[in-house]
């Protein structure tokens, strides 16, 4: 029995702009930093998804908002805090020229915390878009969070709130709530804690055929080791439905490229042993719908490090759907006055976002808005899967609809 606290039950994702403070609400929220990569240390901004799991508690001793925390104690009376449940929170890109990784996170989170700063007018190029995202993809499980209050007079953050409400007006967050914070005071972060777990949560569908979205690979063998020491690689993702458990067989499709340095890429399914599952502080025996996991497997991590094996798809053997590299796609252009109005056009490269892949795809045949589109990789997609598709627009990749896989 897999309970509320040995794995995540939430993904929740944060979307905003750039410099608006995602990241540091997640530091605020689970005494974490989610850049880990070193480039997005280098560069200052978050460039792949950077993601930390908290365990949210309650003190019996206080009441309302102030009895929710993070810490084993309470911080108001000093009381032992019972835990809750476990949620995993996913840091995404808020800059343009990354979109496309911000746009596979939203692929596999159940809620939103959409953060918009109140020291710049809303909406912000990001923000407008991150939105066009929350539409598209139809979650309304969103908190707005506003971020940065504590630099701003109280006139220019009551402006920026009527700002955010007209903004959402109309949306599928129209009525979603709206949160002052300072994270470096930690102000309402209790709030926000209480807003979380009182989210729906999502059906594990624990009989269903298990099918995890592959988010993040590696190779955690360190360079000189024993070649007698070394392990498997790592896969993290997130469960869509099933269960998975310590030495099941998965097989994870569309594979590993075994083309590399051809003209023409060749993917093959790979087959292989669960040896562990890690939920981020601990061992499980079981893993669940819901929350990011990792499995330790006996893939050579030479296939799985750098996020090699990044926009796969692992589950039973023989029982997940056939890779596909050609689709036929029902497109859906967004309603943006900044995009203009272009058909597609044979040969046309695009970009879309697949579950966790993104992958060029070049248009094949367009009529009116039905696509054939040839992709560069093969993809895992179930009928009716939504995608997100950006254009090259005077030499900018723009996110300008989605599509519908039929």
């Amino acid at each position: 029995m897999i309970d509320n606290i040995s794995q995540s039950v939430l993904n929740i994702g944060t979307l905003g702009h750039i410099d608006h403070g995602k990241t540091s609400l997640v530091k605020a929220l689970t005494h974490q930093w989610t850049d880990r990569h070193s480039e997005s240390l280098k560069r200052n901004m978050t460039i792949k998804l950077g993601y930390a799991d908290m365990v949210i508690r309650k003190c019996s001793k206080c009441e309302g908002a102030a009895a929710y925390t993070t810490e084993e104690n309470c911080g108001k009376c000093g009381g032992k805090a019972e835990p809750l449940i476990r949620v995993s929170i996913l840091d995404a890109p808020g800059h343009e020229t990354l979109m496309a990784t911000a746009i596979s996170e939203a692929n596999i989170i159940n809620a939103i915390l959409f953060v918009i700063a109140a020291n710049e007018i809303c909406p912000m190029q990001q923000t407008r878009e991150h939105l066009m995202i929350i539409n598209l993809l139809g979650i309304k499980n969103v908190i707005i969070v506003q971020s940065k209050v504590d630099i701003v007079g109280k006139q220019k953050a009551l402006e920026n709130f009527r700002q955010i409400k007209n903004f959402i007006k109309g949306s599928v967050i129209e009525n979603a709530p709206i949160l002052p914070v300072m994270t470096n005071h930690n102000i309402n972060i209790d709030i926000l804690l209480e807003m979380i777990v009182n989210l729906p949560r999502p059906d594990p569908k624990p009989e269903a055929d298990p099918f995890m979205y592959i988010a993040r690979s590696f190779d955690v063998n360190k360079p000189g080791i024993d070649a007698s020491k070394i392990v498997g690689g790592i896969i993290g993702g997130t469960l869509t439905r099933g269960t998975l458990k310590v030495g099941d067989q998965i097989e994870i499709r569309p594979g590993i490229n075994m083309g590399q340095g051809s003209k023409k890429e060749v993917y093959v399914p790979v087959t292989t042993v669960i040896e562990g599952i890690h939920n981020g502080s601990g061992q499980l025996e079981f893993a669940r719908a819901g929350g990011l996991i990792g499995l330790s497997t006996e893939i050579d991590p030479a296939f799985t490090k750098a996020d090699g094996l990044v926009g796969n798809i692992a589950g039973k053997p023989g029982r997940l759907p056939e890779a596909v590299s050609n689709m036929a796609i029902k497109y859906h252009k967004l309603k943006r006055d900044d995009i203009p109005e272009r058909a597609f056009t044979p040969g046309e490269a695009i970009i879309l976002s697949v579950g966790t892949a993104t992958v060029i795809g070049y248009v094949k045949k367009a009529k009116r808005d039905n696509l054939e589109v040839e992709l560069k990789r093969p993809v895992i997609a179930e009928k009716g899967t939504k995608m997100a598709i950006m254009k090259n627009l005077a030499q900018r990749w723009r996110l300008t609809g989605y599509g519908i896989y039929n």
